[in-house]
């Protein structure tokens, strides 16, 4: 029986400095491949993290509107029913000193 030739011995019978090369090329292309993922991959963060710093700053937006809401309606309130509203100031620290505790 002749002897067979494996196809992976016919092509590594070429000089060193190809196998070299090849080698290289192959590297380099996984290389850019991983680099363009990372790059993917960052973008998509620096995409996630630009949209929760908006939603951060419409929060805020948002919460600064409610606390001047808040500080209208507390001014209202003493002006029209300062009793009433001193009453329920001292049941809202009553009841933050309840949960502090806890």
């Amino acid at each position: 029986m002749p002897a067979q030739t494996t196809p992976y011995r016919a092509q590594t019978t070429g000089s060193g400095q190809d196998l070299k090369e090849k080698a290289t090329d192959t590297f380099e292309n996984i290389a850019d491949k991983a680099a363009d993922k990372f790059r993917e991959v960052a973008d998509q963060a620096e995409q996630i993290a630009s949209r929760v710093a908006e939603q951060g700053r419409e929060a805020g937006d948002k919460m600064q509107e409610v606390a001047g809401n808040l500080k209208g309606a507390v001014d209202k309130s003493l002006k029209d029913q300062p009793l009433a509203t001193l009453a329920m100031a001292a049941a809202l620290g009553f009841v933050l000193g309840a949960l502090w505790k806890k």
